[in-house]
């Protein structure tokens, strides 16, 4: 057991979460490749080990062995390079949860070439502001003929793209994947010109080219690269475009260190265990799918499992961790809340050890709600794009709801003021990771790509600062209040936003809102809160006030929302994050600007 984790974890079980804090180290070897040295790895020990069970919402199921991943991950990354890929070019994936996901991102890892993961979601305008940013020489993409629509209309702005590799290929229920056939050089059912669709002609100087022609033409031996052909740490694995809550996406850079940060994400937080399913809902294009469906997890041996479905189904999710006996779980706060308005009596969860949650702060009702049903508590975790699980509920903390709780032992996590002093206990704080000048933790992102100014001002000094603000009690729980630039200033207090949406989801007639500042003559600011209404509730000005009056009676008065309005949809990021400055914005009579 964990074979592979205690080759960069000396030790590996702790007795409490003090023990764990003070003891736990991470051993980075000179050369660390994530494809090499874990997923061949796996391959060389127990080649018929599970690395994905994978299935879709059509009813088709996909098993991939770590012995799988290895070959086919080889074939692609030959398959690149024949194409003129090599260490340092940029790849982007739009694959939604396509099982060939696994293979193109370890591909590219063995490659040294930059994956770039990105959603099926963008417009023709994002994909064409992806790809100048960071020259993109490749883009793997789905199949579906609206992906491929705006890929085509981003090409004529996207003058480095010189190839896309269409993912067409629909798995077959079978006993075994189709490893075997491939390595074999069998004949690709999928032919080029059946990939490109009518609707996506190919302009030039792009070509268009199936995935499944090139994986099985790909039969040259593939040898890990040396030289100065081969990866070293600090060379970049992986960009991140930040979900833009505020503006343009930013360009978050990883280097090949970055799986290792994930052993905490996985291991301590989500407690996945050894051949047992982790199932983590995440479109490929978030980081959210790093953290939970590849790195972290298959270091620690456990197997990902997948449901790559078009629409989310709370049902229909209940229903696979059933079937599927998920062992460990972990969706972010809105699928729990979506879950709940199902009847999850009718369903056996008792499968699943662990829940875990991340993506927005967790409202205590939905974990008071989840415990009463299930008999579990959901353990939050909390961070971002820039790094692996920052806080979290770890096995020897006890959940407490409304808590995101205690730091991880890799990140100096403290909470300063804006002059960079840490706060006393029970004040404000932004969260910041410290002692980057001592010891730069492995996970952490190193900078911005190409604008050294802001990898400066981020990471060049002796903390990174989140910007995201909260309080510390005195067991060292840590609690969140909001982005800085969220905190509500009211009439000489300040206000948590996430504190008055925990209250307002409380009540049966609200199931989505966003707690902001509205400008007030009188008064400078005061809290507004737009909300979204359950079914079976109609906005009226009693409501609104049944609600302000909710606010009133179950915190201070002075944080109830003054204004509420009622919506049918909130503004959200692709990523699903609520642009709480572009209500803001609107509000005080700007205009929003991507």
């Amino acid at each position: 057991m964990d074979k592979i984790l205690k080759r960069y974890c000396p030790r590996i079980e702790f007795d409490s979460y003090e023990d764990f804090f003070t003891n736990f180290r991470i051993e980075v070897p000179e050369s660390f490749n994530f494809g090499y040295d874990v997923v061949d790895e796996w391959a060389r020990l127990e080649p018929q080990k599970r690395a994905l069970v994978w299935c879709d919402d059509t009813g088709l199921e996909k098993v991939l062995t770590f012995d799988d991943v290895s070959a086919l991950s080889d074939r692609f990354a030959r398959a690149l390079a024949d194409l003129g890929i090599v260490k340092g070019d940029a790849v982007l994936l739009m694959l939604r949860q396509r099982w060939e996901y696994w293979i193109c991102a370890v591909a590219l890892h063995k490659l040294g070439a930059i994956l770039i993961p990105a959603t099926t979601q963008l417009t023709s305008k994002d994909i064409g502001y992806r790809a100048r940013s960071a020259s993109v020489r490749a883009i793997v993409a789905h199949s579906d003929e609206k992906v491929l629509a705006k890929n085509a209309q981003a090409l004529p702005e996207s003058p480095s793209v010189e190839q896309v590799v269409i993912v067409a290929g629909a798995a077959t229920a079978t006993d075994g994947p189709p490893a075997a056939a491939a390595a074999a050089g069998a004949a690709p059912s999928v032919s080029t010109a059946d990939a490109v669709p009518t609707a996506a002609p190919a302009p030039a100087p792009a070509t268009w080219l199936a995935w499944e022609a090139l994986v099985a033409a790909a039969d040259e031996p593939w040898q890990r690269p040396s030289g100065e052909a081969a990866v070293s740490n600090d060379d970049i694995m992986l960009i991140y475009f930040t979900s833009g809550t505020t503006g343009l996406a930013k360009m978050c850079c990883h280097n090949f260190t970055h799986p290792l940060g994930h052993i905490i994400t996985a291991k301590y937080w989500q407690q996945v265990r050894e051949d047992r399913l982790h199932c983590t809902v995440s479109d490929s294009g978030w980081a959210k799918f790093g953290w939970g469906k590849i790195y972290g997890q298959w270091i620690a041996g456990a197997v990902i499992f997948a449901y790559d479905n078009v629409k989310f189904n709370a049902r229909e999710l209940l229903e696979r961790i059933q079937r599927y006996q998920v062992s460990t779980f972990c969706v972010p706060p809105t699928i729990y809340r979506f879950m709940l308005q199902e009847d999850l009596s009718a369903f056996d969860l008792s499968c699943v050890q662990s829940f875990a949650t991340a993506g927005e702060p967790l409202n205590a009702e939905v974990t008071r709600q989840w415990e009463r049903i299930t008999g579990k508590r959901i353990r939050e975790g909390f961070g971002q794009s820039e790094g692996p699980v920052l806080l979290a509920t770890f096995p020897w903390v006890e959940p407490r709801p409304g808590s995101m709780g205690k730091p991880s032992p890799l990140m100096g996590i403290q909470l300063l003021d804006e002059n960079g002093r840490v706060v006393a206990e029970g004040d404000e704080g932004s969260i910041c990771v410290t002692g980057l000048k001592e010891h730069y933790p492995p996970g952490l992102f190193v900078g911005y790509y190409r604008d050294p100014e802001r990898t400066a001002e981020a990471v060049g000094g002796e903390y990174y600062d989140l910007h995201d603000v909260a309080w510390r009690d005195p067991d060292g729980y840590y609690t969140f209040i909001g982005r800085s630039d969220d905190v509500i200033k009211c009439s000489g207090y300040r206000i948590s936003p996430f504190e008055v949406e925990s209250v307002l989801i409380e009540h049966p007639a609200v199931v989505e809102c966003a707690v902001t500042s509205a400008p007030d003559a009188k008064r400078g600011n005061v809290v507004k809160a737009t909300v979204i209404l359950a079914e079976g509730f109609t906005p009226s000005d009693e409501l609104r006030r049944q609600l302000q009056d909710h606010v009133k009676t179950t915190t201070a008065p002075y944080k109830y929302p003054r204004i509420v309005e009622f919506v049918t949809e909130l503004p959200k990021t692709i990523g699903g994050k609520i642009k709480r400055a572009k209500i803001r914005t609107e509000d005080e009579g700007g205009r929003w600007e991507e």
